[in-house]
């Protein structure tokens, strides 16, 4: 990343910024990680709050940032610990609404700026969804900013009460593989591991989660059983469905292969043939933005953010629906134009897409709006 202030101007003190991550969503902490880069390299003071797991899997420190372990839980130790790490911050910036509602109370009674991004849409039933409402609406009263990575999220922010609703930039940063990791890995040899040398690998990733659509691809699975020769699914990820899903693997004996947490996503992904995406709700889904970023073709639902994310890139399909999303893989594979024709789409499509540059920059813009100049002390 090229940098564009190094420093601060003659006579002010750095901008003192504070991060908080709930810790339970790859994509936020990507984003927080992109964002430690680049504010660093522009003279500006990081602290992250996060969970401790959060910054052994994406090295906030490593980019120059503090971290400050603070638990997930909005218990009154964990608030306590979050107000004591924004008492000298010029601006608060937090990600994810669980993460926002903690900011909120450790806020409370200061002028501290917040700024908010909504990265994702939090899906609950019954009573917990009525709570989540209240809290949104708490969080979108009380931030300065409220930056929606998708314009649906945009709307909901300004439904509920927000004063500054905007589109946020958000690029897909480079994931960071383990070390000791083998990036170059041959894409045959991906394939022989998971056991699809001579059939068709369809691949999808997502924690296992009801809002994921993996019922809905489990009966699209029953349909491509008939095919010769038979695809095989493979699903990276970790969740609570797991237990009903492979029960469902099982009884049915469904071509589906539950990986759990990998850290080879992208080796995996250069391998598929054709990348799905069953959810019931997305905004900037990165298992999309990695799949147009590789060449890979995507199927996916047209819900959230999606379309306007993909564009013509991908076959789209209505939520909930398996026999489109089985016709429309077996369209796919029987098609070798088309795939060809989605992989050159998909690349114009993510070439099109915010760098970490231009994500950057704009929320710095947003912190200027935000901050009076600060006199050196």
């Amino acid at each position: 990343m090229s940098p564009v202030s190094s420093n601060a101007p003659h006579g002010l003190s750095p901008l003192r910024t504070v991060q908080v991550l709930g810790g339970g969503n790859a994509g936020s902490s990507a984003h927080v990680r992109s964002l430690a880069d680049g504010l660093v390299a522009r003279g500006v003071r990081v602290t992250v709050c996060a969970p401790a797991e959060a910054d052994h899997a994406y090295d906030f420190t490593g980019a120059g940032a503090e971290h400050v372990p603070v638990p997930r839980s909005s218990d009154p130790a964990s608030v306590a610990a979050l107000r004591a790490a924004c008492a000298q911050a010029d601006l608060v910036h937090a990600h994810g609404l669980h993460a926002s509602f903690r900011a909120v109370l450790a806020l409370g009674g200061r002028t501290t700026p917040l700024v908010v991004t909504w990265h994702n849409r939090a899906h609950a039933e019954g009573a917990r969804a009525h709570l989540l409402r209240l809290l949104e609406r708490r969080v979108a009263r009380t931030a300065a900013v409220v930056l929606g990575t998708t314009s649906d999220l945009v709307d909901r922010a300004r439904r509920t009460g927000a004063r500054d609703a905007r589109l946020g930039a958000v690029a897909l940063p480079g994931r960071r593989r383990p070390p000791g990791g083998d990036p170059d890995r041959p894409r045959p040899k991906t394939r022989a591991e998971l056991g699809a040398i001579d059939r068709p690998l369809l691949m999808a990733v997502g924690s296992l989660d009801r809002h994921r659509g993996y019922d809905v691809l489990l009966d699209a699975a029953r349909v491509w059983r008939d095919l010769d020769p038979m695809p095989l699914v493979v699903v990276a990820g970790e969740g609570p469905l797991r237990p009903e899903l492979q029960r469902r693997i099982e009884d049915e004996d469904l071509p589906v292969r539950l990986l759990g947490t990998r850290d080879d996503v992208p080796e995996l992904l250069a391998a598929a043939d054709v990348a799905l995406l069953a959810s019931r709700w997305e905004s900037r889904s990165v298992l999309a933005q990695e799949a147009l970023h590789a060449g890979v073709p995507l199927v996916a639902t047209a819900v959230g953010g999606v379309p306007d994310l993909v564009g013509d890139a991908a076959e789209l399909v209505p939520y909930g629906d398996p026999r489109a999303l089985a016709d429309t893989v077996v369209r796919l594979l029987a098609d070798p134009g088309r795939c060809a024709l989605l992989r050159e789409r998909g690349l114009r499509q993510a070439a099109g897409w915010p760098t970490e540059d231009e994500t950057v920059a704009q929320v710095l813009s947003v912190y200027d709006e935000l901050t009076q100049p600060r006199p050196l002390v």
